[in-house]
């Protein structure tokens, strides 16, 4: 059998007596790594039970979850068989079932039941979803154990905010409720430049989250917290017949827009002018056409506008655009708002994203003054249409790509 070296908070998570344990990490410091180790070492220490492995989504379950799994059996010499569809399940000869289920449908948690669970990423979901989650998690955890041990539910996470893991494991603990934080920097296998790379991509006040493993207010006050009017001013203005980028947003009466242009080799880009308070996509289309007149357009819209329309024709918002002779850069969907946040918030703080404040008071406006409301982006004042505008093509040309540390499963999982 392959030896296993885990970090010290992994063994201490591993290994802890506690009936509800949270793992909650820094990036890079083997969250999921730890709860794969669990759960497999509460399988064998209790023969004849089943357990529950839990991932945001199937996708998490499929790409993640299940090649890590073997790759761990693999070099611990346990024999085991694979099942992918329709039920998931890894069942370990001699000693029981893991059933996967993914958390993004909560009713769907139903059917089955095991002695033991392991829920990866919890507070990655709403506050309110990750607490019917973990409710629906507690009743499948009822079988009996021969060993007489009591059933336990460990939670691997990163912080992100005062969410549930928060609320349930910090601010009110009930007994058996116990925290392992793991910074980053307790791995002692991540490549020397792991923590100086996080460091230069993401904005500074999410540091403590994603290499303390801190609980740290990400959801409060101004939503574009890196934007400073005078240290983000820039005094680009258009050159006649360069390339724009242009970041749009569908609101029926409420169209915005917002216009860059690239400096320094693309790497800075420049926001030099806005559209506001358009009727619909096709005036839209013909402010564009008419006011840059001579440019290459370049649009990243509002993902969405691919099924649905501001305007009564069988075409879509997107479509529209593409008929009109713009190029459209888009994904299938939206990226998730907080990683758009992120993306914005980390190219103003490097410098990457400038805004010509005196071209584009509307957009300096509505950075300023979004806040967040009920741990979201407020969406009641009205800001919210331009800085989407503003932010769709920095998500798509900036996104926040986090590092990744291959790590050997003999050192620290």
């Amino acid at each position: 059998m392959t030896q296993i070296n885990p970090t010290r908070p992994q063994w201490d998570y591993i290994h802890t007596q506690a009936k509800y344990p949270a793992f909650v990490a820094g990036f890079g410091a083997g969250k999921t790594e730890a709860a794969i180790l669990r759960c497999i070492f509460g399988l064998i220490r209790n023969p004849n039970t089943n357990r529950g492995f839990y991932e945001p989504t199937f996708d998490l379950i499929r790409m993640i979850a299940f090649p890590r799994f073997q790759a761990t059996l693999d070099q611990l010499g346990l024999d085991y068989t694979l099942t992918k569809m329709p039920d998931p399940k890894i069942e370990l000869d001699g000693y029981g079932t893991i059933y996967f289920r993914s958390m993004d449908n909560p009713e769907r948690i139903v059917g089955y039941e095991h002695a033991d669970a392991d829920i990866d990423e919890l507070d990655t979901l709403k506050t309110d979803n990750a607490e019917r989650v973990w409710m629906q998690i507690l009743s499948r955890n009822r079988q009996h154990k021969e060993s007489g041990e009591p059933n336990t539910i460990g939670v691997t996470t990163t912080p992100e905010g005062f969410r549930f893991v928060y609320r349930a494991w910090k601010q009110n603990p009930k007994a058996g409720y116990e925290i392992i934080q793991a910074p980053t920097s307790s791995n002692p296998h991540l490549p020397k430049d792991y923590i100086d790379s996080l460091k230069d991509i993401y904005p500074t006040h999410l540091l403590d989250a994603y290499l303390e493993g801190k609980f740290v207010n990400l959801q409060s006050g101004t939503v574009y917290s890196s934007f400073d009017r005078l240290t983000s001013n820039s005094n680009e203005e258009i050159k006649k017949g360069e390339q724009l980028f242009i970041g749009c947003d569908f609101n029926v009466t409420k169209q915005a827009a917002t216009v860059y242009i690239k400096r320094d080799g693309g790497h800075t880009w420049h926001c030099v002018d806005e559209l506001t308070n358009m009727y619909d996509t096709p005036e839209m289309i013909e402010v564009i056409q008419s006011r840059f007149k001579g440019h290459d357009i370049v649009i990243y819209p509002d993902a969405s506008g691919g099924s649905r329309k501001t305007v009564n024709a069988s075409l879509s918002d997107i479509a529209l655009l593409q008929q009109a002779g713009f190029a459209v850069r888009a994904k299938k969907s939206n990226p998730a708002v907080r990683d758009r946040i992120m993306a914005m918030n980390a190219a103003l703080e490097s410098g990457r994203v400038k805004v010509n404040v005196k071209k584009c008071p509307n957009v300096a406006q509505c950075l300023e003054q979004q806040v967040y409301k009920n741990g979201e982006p407020d969406k009641t004042s009205g800001v919210d249409h331009q800085n989407d505008a503003t932010t769709y093509p920095i998500a798509f040309e900036m996104p926040i790509i986090r590092p990744v540390a291959n790590i050997e499963v003999n050192f620290a999982l």
